[in-house]
């Protein structure tokens, strides 16, 4: 049965869906059937791997019950890396399942009959502690925190963790926190340098050793709608992500 991560910053900006797509698209060319869960309105995910945002059915269908999951899957570009894509649409159900019973845990039925598919899932979250991002916390069996070094990495990190217990407490007990990403990072600056220490000070067994660094090319990458390790593979972007995703399959 598949391990399911979920990405998940209610900040914005922080290399949720970069992390996302290029972790997903790392594990797949590992050699294991992937799948990459886009519950972000927004569906950058879903573009970002050259797939369109207005497929029906999609993830809003799936949430809402009006399409089992395995009929909203989609292949990428990459092999054995699929899609479940996102749209606009989503947005929607921020307001429709809080009045829906028993609806943190929609995303989790749905996937149940497919986890035997694939080896990992990825799940890309909203910048939001709302309905979607719970709901991925209740489907996940680890959670991965991306954290931008800059002066508010640390703001709101305690509203999440908190919110991780509420969901370990109450709705998921298998939840854990796989590791905090330290994402474009400029070792060249004071700032990167010091909330890097601050972040290893507070958390000093969560913080992944791998760094993301800032790279252009990390940033060009979704245009094209593939990954940065295809789009340039030989970058400091892609060579970060492909030792994150070593980490990431080192910490189980």
């Amino acid at each position: 049965m598949g391990t399911v991560y979920a990405i998940a910053n209610q900040k914005g900006g922080v290399g949720k869906t970069t992390t996302a797509v290029n972790v997903s698209a790392c594990i797949a060319e590992a050699g294991y059937e992937t799948l990459l869960v886009d519950i972000d309105p927004q569906a950058n995910a879903t573009v970002g791997l050259g797939v369109a945002k207005d497929l029906e059915p999609n993830v809003y269908d799936v949430l809402a019950g009006d399409a089992p999951a395995h009929e909203a899957i989609v292949p990428s570009a990459i092999e054995r890396l699929h899609v479940l894509p996102a749209s606009p649409d989503l947005a929607g159900a921020t307001m429709e399942l809080p009045r829906q019973a028993g609806s943190e845990g929609n995303l989790r039925d749905a996937l149940a009959p497919i986890k035997d598919r694939f080896a990992y899932i990825v799940l890309d979250c909203p910048p939001s502690l709302g309905p979607l991002t719970v709901n991925a916390l209740v489907a996940a069996d680890r959670v991965i925190v991306p954290v931008q070094t800059e002066y508010y990495a640390l703001e709101g990190l305690a509203g999440l963790l908190e919110t991780l217990q509420l969901v370990q407490q109450q709705l998921n007990p298998r939840l854990t926190i796989a590791g905090m990403l330290l994402t474009m990072h400029d070792g060249r600056t004071r700032l990167s340098r010091d909330v890097e220490e601050d972040v290893r000070k507070h958390f000093p067994d969560l913080v992944f050793d791998t760094v993301i660094p800032r790279n252009v090319r990390i940033s060009e990458s979704p245009s094209h709608g593939v990954p940065v390790t295809h789009y340039d593979p030989h970058c400091v972007g892609a060579d970060a992500y492909f030792e994150l995703a070593k980490e990431v399959a080192a910490r189980g």
